[in-house]
Protein backbone atom coordinates (compact mmCIF):
# COMPACT_ATOMS: atom_id res chain seq x y z
CA UNK A 1 0.00 0.00 0.00
CA UNK A 2 1.01 3.68 -0.92
CA UNK A 3 1.17 6.28 1.82
CA UNK A 4 2.22 9.85 1.48
CA UNK A 5 4.46 10.94 4.31
CA UNK A 6 4.03 15.17 4.21
CA UNK A 7 6.52 17.41 6.05
CA UNK A 8 5.69 20.43 8.11
CA UNK A 9 7.80 22.66 9.69
CA UNK A 10 7.89 26.49 9.77
CA UNK A 11 9.85 28.18 7.13
CA UNK A 12 10.88 30.96 9.27
CA UNK A 13 13.21 28.40 11.13
CA UNK A 14 14.40 26.80 7.98
CA UNK A 15 15.41 30.33 6.83
CA UNK A 16 17.30 31.31 9.99
CA UNK A 17 19.19 28.36 11.02
CA UNK A 18 23.24 28.47 10.48
CA UNK A 19 24.08 27.20 7.04
CA UNK A 20 26.35 24.19 9.02
CA UNK A 21 23.03 23.34 10.29
CA UNK A 22 21.01 23.24 7.66
CA UNK A 23 23.63 21.16 5.57
CA UNK A 24 23.88 18.77 8.42
CA UNK A 25 19.99 18.27 8.22
CA UNK A 26 20.17 18.40 4.15
CA UNK A 27 22.52 14.95 4.44
CA UNK A 28 20.64 13.80 7.15
CA UNK A 29 17.72 13.91 4.39
CA UNK A 30 19.87 12.48 1.60
CA UNK A 31 20.86 9.60 3.92
CA UNK A 32 16.64 8.81 4.41
CA UNK A 33 16.44 9.14 0.73
CA UNK A 34 18.83 6.76 -0.02
CA UNK A 35 17.67 4.19 2.83
CA UNK A 36 14.28 4.15 1.84
CA UNK A 37 15.65 3.78 -2.04
CA UNK A 38 17.87 1.18 -1.73
CA UNK A 39 15.19 -0.61 0.49
CA UNK A 40 12.47 -0.47 -2.08
CA UNK A 41 10.30 1.52 -0.09
CA UNK A 42 10.85 4.98 -2.02
CA UNK A 43 8.33 5.98 -4.93
CA UNK A 44 8.62 9.75 -5.26
CA UNK A 45 9.50 12.68 -3.02
CA UNK A 46 9.89 16.55 -3.38
CA UNK A 47 11.16 19.86 -1.45
CA UNK A 48 8.45 22.55 -1.82
CA UNK A 49 9.29 26.04 -2.69
CA UNK A 50 8.61 28.64 -0.33
CA UNK A 51 4.87 29.75 0.65
CA UNK A 52 5.45 32.85 -0.68
CA UNK A 53 5.65 31.68 -4.08
CA UNK A 54 2.36 29.82 -4.08
CA UNK A 55 -0.70 30.57 -5.55
CA UNK A 56 -4.17 28.98 -4.26
CA UNK A 57 -7.29 28.65 -6.95
CA UNK A 58 -10.65 28.24 -6.04
CA UNK A 59 -13.69 28.45 -8.71
CA UNK A 60 -17.13 29.63 -7.05
CA UNK A 61 -20.23 30.32 -9.08
CA UNK A 62 -18.22 29.14 -12.48
CA UNK A 63 -15.73 31.96 -12.09
CA UNK A 64 -11.91 31.20 -11.16
CA UNK A 65 -10.42 33.18 -8.08
CA UNK A 66 -6.24 33.32 -7.52
CA UNK A 67 -4.68 34.13 -4.79
CA UNK A 68 -0.96 34.60 -3.96
CA UNK A 69 0.11 32.87 -1.14
CA UNK A 70 -0.89 29.60 0.72
CA UNK A 71 -4.58 28.53 1.17
CA UNK A 72 -4.15 29.29 4.86
CA UNK A 73 -2.11 30.74 7.35
CA UNK A 74 -0.42 28.01 9.69
CA UNK A 75 1.83 27.96 12.16
CA UNK A 76 3.54 25.09 9.97
CA UNK A 77 4.15 25.03 6.45
CA UNK A 78 3.68 22.07 3.85
CA UNK A 79 7.39 22.00 3.08
CA UNK A 80 7.83 18.48 1.16
CA UNK A 81 6.75 15.00 0.88
CA UNK A 82 7.70 11.28 0.35
CA UNK A 83 5.78 9.02 -1.30
CA UNK A 84 6.02 5.10 -0.25
CA UNK A 85 5.45 2.09 -0.17
CA UNK A 86 4.64 0.18 2.90
CA UNK A 87 3.13 -3.11 4.02
CA UNK A 88 1.00 -1.65 6.93
CA UNK A 89 0.51 1.88 8.23
CA UNK A 90 2.86 0.87 11.54
CA UNK A 91 5.30 0.56 8.86
CA UNK A 92 4.85 3.87 7.51
CA UNK A 93 4.35 5.74 10.66
CA UNK A 94 8.05 3.97 11.27
CA UNK A 95 9.37 5.69 7.83
CA UNK A 96 7.80 9.01 8.90
CA UNK A 97 9.54 8.94 12.24
CA UNK A 98 13.10 8.82 10.82
CA UNK A 99 12.35 11.80 8.76
CA UNK A 100 14.65 14.46 10.65
CA UNK A 101 11.82 17.26 10.25
CA UNK A 102 10.12 15.19 12.45
CA UNK A 103 11.80 16.58 15.61
CA UNK A 104 11.06 19.69 15.32
CA UNK A 105 8.00 19.92 12.86
CA UNK A 106 5.51 17.00 12.51
CA UNK A 107 4.74 14.56 9.66
CA UNK A 108 1.51 13.81 8.07
CA UNK A 109 0.96 9.90 7.13
CA UNK A 110 -1.93 9.18 4.41
CA UNK A 111 -2.68 6.30 2.77
CA UNK A 112 -2.98 6.46 -0.95
CA UNK A 113 -6.32 5.90 -2.94
CA UNK A 114 -5.38 4.81 -5.77
CA UNK A 115 -7.57 5.71 -8.91
CA UNK A 116 -7.09 4.43 -12.69
CA UNK A 117 -6.75 7.57 -15.16
CA UNK A 118 -10.22 7.07 -17.53
CA UNK A 119 -9.71 5.88 -20.72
Amino acid sequence: MQYLLMIYGQESRWNTMPDGERERILKEYGAFSKSIADSGHYRNGNELDVTAKATTVRVREGKRLVTDGPFAETKEQLGGYYLVEAHDLDEAIAMAARIPSARWGSIEVRPIIPHELPK
